[in-house]
């Protein structure tokens, strides 16, 4: 469920319950990546989702 008047969804989950294009992005990650995400769980847009997932990459200590 999308938070009234923002543009984010409550948190991780609810977002990859609810667009498919995320879900899709994510499941696309590789597993530590994903696992890193599920952790952080306050990522609550797509924008957010692909920049932490960047940031995980790019740091070399993940994925």
């Amino acid at each position: 469920m999308k938070h009234p008047g923002l543009s984010g969804y409550l948190c991780l989950s609810d977002m990859l319950d609810q667009d498919l294009s995320a879900y899709e992005y994510f499941q696309g990650l590789p597993p530590e990546v994903r696992q890193a995400l599920k952790r952080e769980d306050n990522i609550t847009t797509f924008d957010e989702l692909q920049a932490r997932a960047a940031n995980l990459r790019d740091s070399g200590l993940i994925g």
